[in-house]
């Protein structure tokens, strides 16, 4: 029976392990921890913990220290699938003599690191994505939250300045007080100053500053590495007794980054793992902001929004923060910047999923009315996806209602939804709202 040895057990190898079993997998299925991604700042293994060390790749086991012993683990099919490895910026105060973060300076690569955020006062450093979610985040728990960017608005590289504008005005308003165009130069306990003077009070300073793959264990051991682990189709890494799928994953000359990028690699490989036919082929990059502050999505990248032989197509409502920036060619989408538009966002990242054309009513798309897509509108519509990551019809969910699940923490635990990027958290919301108001109509008609 393959015994399979998953590192690291963050949520891509817990989603894989999900999926292996819900593909039949009965063999042996072990998940150990890598190395915490900051842990060349900490102290090495705190006690009570399981740390991977080392691979040995010719004894087919991996080496790890449990509560300070070395222990080995056999393997006849590795995966590697550690969290990305957190950039810690040259900023004075950052780092100790040592070489550990100083107290009060938390460094995420993923969202995962959250949870050692503390403090009444927080400053997030960053401008992408993750800083932006946790920013929000913070601020929903009435945490007094300033956000910190280089650029003149957070996501600003992948927004353009109109929408990523907008979303700065969204931040404020959810009481985010946020800093653009400016640089941090120095840490002392308790604050951080900015080039031009200002010093901030920070309990806690969440360093969202970028990350990169952690391939640690992989050069170690040998494997072929360029900027992340090198991978074929088959998620083969140059050992062909060893994967890797990720943050750390590299596919023809691309880190495939992200949420849904993962989760589709962790999909293709439990089914190749179960002896069934797959391959991986990567969808173009996307981005749903997993925020409740702003309905945001990007497809591809501001530089796909201007390659020849495209044509635009754009809307921007600032009254009612709505912003929309789409390039077309043959009528489908190869890139998109989406604002304060849910319905559109689903219609059209499932459209583009599937390779549709989009419909003859480009404007009534954009404005939520409903779409006709080219063919086959109502099988679309049937079975379209509320939840790309995980697959989720609207049409699951409604039967996951039927079954007793009547909120959004009951539908993430029967059909998954929301358990993804969670991008689509405010749509199963939706969903709920409305089958509980059909619900009750009913049963006043009834009586």
């Amino acid at each position: 029976m393959n015994n399979v040895l998953i590192v690291d057990n963050g949520a891509v190898a817990q989603r894989l392990a999900e999926r292996m079993r819900h593909h039949g997998y009965e063999g042996t299925l072990t998940t150990l921890a890598a190395e915490p991604a900051d842990s060349r700042r900490r102290p090495p293994f705190p006690s009570g913990t399981r740390t991977v060390t080392a691979l040995d790749r010719e004894r087919h086991r991996v080496l790890a220290h449990v509560s300070g012993t070395e222990t080995a683990y056999p393997y006849d099919t590795l995966v590697l699938a550690p969290e990305a490895r957190p950039l810690i910026p040259g900023i004075p105060g950052l780092v100790s003599a040592k070489g550990y973060l100083t107290e009060g300076v938390v460094a995420l690569g993923t969202a995962s690191g959250r949870a050692r955020i503390t403090g009444d006062t927080v400053v997030v450093l960053g401008e992408d994505a993750l800083a932006v979610e946790t920013a929000s985040t913070l601020a929903a728990r009435s945490v007094d939250t300033t956000l910190v960017c280089a650029s003149p608005y957070p996501l600003y590289t992948r927004l353009g300045e109109t929408c990523s504008a907008m979303l700065s005005e969204q931040l404020e308003q959810a009481g985010v007080t946020v800093i653009g165009g400016k640089t941090a130069v120095r840490r002392v306990p308790g604050h951080l100053r900015l080039e031009d003077g200002t010093t901030l009070r920070a309990d806690t300073l969440a360093l969202c500053t970028g990350a990169a793959p952690d391939t640690r264990l992989a050069l170690d051991a040998d494997l072929d590495v360029h900027d992340g682990i090198v991978v074929d189709d088959q998620l083969r890494t140059s050992d062909p007794r060893i994967h890797a799928i990720g943050d750390c994953a590299e596919y023809d000359g691309h880190l495939m980054a992200g949420v849904g990028a993962a989760w589709e690699q962790a999909e293709t490989l439990a089914e190749i793992l179960t002896g069934r036919a797959a391959a991986y082929r990567p969808r173009p990059s996307a981005l749903r902001l997993g925020t409740d502050v702003a309905d945001v999505c990007t497809i591809g990248s501001l530089a796909d929004l201007h390659q020849p032989g495209t044509r635009l197509i754009s809307l921007t409502d600032r009254a009612n923060r709505r912003y929309a920036r789409l390039a077309l060619r043959d009528e489908r989408v190869i890139a998109a910047v989406l604002f304060g538009l849910p319905q559109a966002i689903a219609t059209i990242r499932l459209l583009h999923r599937q390779g549709q054309r989009l419909p003859s009513d480009r404007l009534g798309l954009l404005l939520g009315l409903p779409p006709r897509p080219a063919s086959h509108s109502a099988e679309v519509n049937e079975n379209a996806p509320v939840c790309l990551c995980n697959n989720v019809s609207r049409q699951t969910l409604f039967q996951a209602w039927q079954a007793g699940s009547h909120t959004v923490t009951a539908l993430a635990e029967a059909a998954r939804a929301t358990t993804g990027c969670g991008g689509c958290s405010r749509s199963v919301e939706e969903l709920c709202g409305a089958w509980a108001r059909e619900t009750r109509s009913e049963l006043e008609k009834a009586s």
